[in-house]
């Protein structure tokens, strides 16, 4: 669907190496290197064009225009043909059997074979399904969406994302580059085409889930569970308040939401003994579990559980059949309005993609009485989750489902469904936030949960810093990762803040209080963890619902950070690089940066 995402950076970073390695050929192949050096040049010209010309495939702003978006991309394939073809003549062919640097003219090669295979097969293939959804009705009379087209796209959307993500194999599998230039090069066309590929495999399988959750064939009821990370707790925040959210058929419609309050009476959400040791019984903060602390759970298969549970004790839950959750954070929230438009309150203030976050997780606390600070956050869900889908065309039906799958990698959205067959589909796709557990793609977790009675969490900020130290031979690698949070109120700000901010015990005023779990990648190791900074107490290994968890209390003053640093290795059979998956901020910024240089992935 995209093959870059700015039009101002078109030029694919490993066109402009082709001429430096072929001035180290032209001494090896004499007079042929004339030749060569002339043809490479034909080929950096080709493609420039071909990505000038590919431009408006990542703009989603307009996917409406498609006919205009095929008509470039059919000028692109002549350009991105001619380029493959040159690099395939006899004098490269022969260029690529040189001892060693063969191996470069061969990765040069196999880049403009996967580009000439990306833009003369995967991408007209998925332009072609969202032309024919472009084309269909999507909307029907009420203004709900109209499921039938996406049902009937859904085998061809995930034939395209397919043949899309076997290119990108493709290009990690090319032989490792010897010249720097050409291997730095390699490292920055693979990341523009494993973004891309990201991309296009978020909306395949958006696209995957949305009819069995918008209602296909029979309503579904979900709880929305609306969760404030100012106040942490390791899946997103304190849960505020839930709503019912029904969906038939491609229509939304909200319930009434019921505060905390109204369900603290009915219990808590069973946990089991291993979440009762590290979240009740270890405080300082001892959880009740009641629905205010579901989210503690890292995963949202127990938090839905536990959901449930309290659900059917109430007296409108013993009467409603629960399909599954949804939790939402202010972020998802101010993201949607980037899409479905401004929010006016009751109280006629005007919220926005800009301000809707900050708003929820801070501003309410200073601006309204505290008993109404959820009716405000029931204001913003109800008007933005319930026009999700409301009178939509293919540019919205896009960014929506973009929107969703970028949401739930972060934490901010996430759902789950007791029925196994929808659920087994919403897990596939990434829709279900879930302690690390692929030893292919791995990540470390890192869950905060905040122990000081507060909403702190707005001025925590997390950064993380990866950086990759070795590629082993068993196919595994290790890393050196760096994860620090760090207090930015300052001692004069915390005066001026009310306690419900701050926290309710003077001797804790304006401290993030940070109960903090630390999980290795699946099948991998983590060691030599270390602590700086603040003051971090009650560190132990602990056991949690089978994994293994480091945990410990960080407690950080204004102004002071406190940095984790530990060494990790994955699992033999990793395939990506490291990531982190972590409690969501309030903010989409998940503050990461990751240093592969030190060595490639063995493909």
């Amino acid at each position: 669907m995209a093959v870059a995402r700015h039009t101002r950076h078109r030029v694919w970073p490993w066109v402009v190496s082709i001429l430096a390695l072929l001035m180290l050929v032209l001494a090896v192949v004499g007079g042929c290197g004339w030749k060569l050096y002339n043809e490479a040049k034909q080929v950096k010209v080709h493609e420039e064009q071909a990505m000038q010309l590919l431009g408006q495939v990542s703009d989603l702003s307009n996917l409406n225009n498609i006919d205009a978006v095929s008509q470039q991309v059919t000028k692109a394939q002549a350009e991105t043909s001619a380029a493959n073809t040159i690099a395939h003549g006899s004098l490269w062919n022969l260029a690529s059997k040189l001892p060693v640097y063969g191996d470069d003219i061969t990765t040069v090669q196999g880049m403009t074979s996967v580009v000439d295979s990306l833009v003369s097969d995967s991408v007209p293939q998925f332009m072609d399904t969202l032309n024919t959804l472009k084309n269909s009705q999507l909307t029907s009379g009420d203004g709900q969406l109209n499921l039938q087209p996406i049902l009937e796209a859904q085998k061809s959307i995930t034939a395209a994302n397919t043949s899309l993500q076997k290119q990108v194999q493709r290009y990690r599998d090319l032989p490792t580059a010897h010249i720097d230039m050409v291997k730095s090069a390699y490292e920055q066309g693979n990341t523009k085409l494993t973004k891309m590929a990201d991309t296009i495999d978020q909306m395949s399988k958006t696209f995957q889930i949305l009819p069995d959750f918008l209602g296909s064939g029979e309503p579904r009821h979900y709880a929305l569970m609306a969760m404030t990370t100012s106040e942490e707790r390791s899946s997103g925040g304190l849960i505020g308040s839930v709503g019912m959210v029904t969906t038939d058929n491609g229509k939304i419609s909200i319930g009434d939401f019921r505060s905390n309050s109204d369900y603290v009476p009915y219990g808590s959400g069973d946990p089991t003994s291993d979440e009762s040791r590290i979240f009740t019984t270890w405080g300082p903060l001892h959880m009740s579990f009641d629905v205010r602390d579901l989210a503690a759970y890292p995963d949202t298969s127990r938090t839905a559980e536990g959901m449930r549970a309290i659900w059917q004790r109430t007296p409108w839950g013993a009467e409603t059949q629960l399909d599954g959750v949804l939790l939402v954070d202010p972020v998802f929230l101010q993201e949607l309005t980037n899409i479905s438009g401004n929010i006016t309150l009751s109280d006629g203030r005007v919220l926005d993609g800009s301000n809707t976050a900050e708003f929820l997780l801070n501003t309410v606390y200073m601006d309204y009485p505290i008993a109404e600070t959820d009716a405000y956050f029931q204001q913003v869900a109800e008007q933005t989750v319930g026009s999700m889908f409301s009178n939509i065309d293919l540019t919205r039906l896009t960014k929506v489902a973009q929107l969703m799958g970028s949401m739930a990698k972060g934490r901010h959205f996430s759902m789950y469904s007791f029925d196994e067959t929808v659920q087994k589909t919403i897990n596939e796709a990434g829709f279900t936030a879930q302690t690390p557990s692929s030893e292919e793609h791995p990540q470390v977790g890192v869950y905060i949960t905040e122990q000081n009675p507060s909403k702190m969490g707005w001025y925590i900020h997390r950064t993380s810093k990866i950086t990759r130290s070795n590629c082993n031979g068993d196919g595994s690698q290790t890393y050196h990762v760096e994860y620090t949070m760090t207090n930015v109120l300052t001692s004069d700000q915390v005066w001026s803040l009310i306690d419900y901010i701050r926290g309710a015990n003077q001797d804790q005023y304006g401290k993030g209080v940070e109960k903090t779990l630390i999980y290795a990648p699946a099948g991998g190791s983590l060691t030599n963890l270390q602590t700086s900074g603040g003051s971090v107490t009650d560190s132990r290994q602990e056991t949690l619902n089978g994994k293994t968890v480091y945990a410990s209390i960080a407690t950080i003053a204004p102004g002071e950070s406190v940095t984790y640093s530990f060494d990790v290795t994955t699992s033999t059979k990793a395939v990506s690089d490291l990531t982190v998956d972590q409690t969501p901020m309030g903010w989409a910024d998940p503050g990461v940066t990751t240093d592969t240089a030190a060595c490639s992935i063995d493909k």
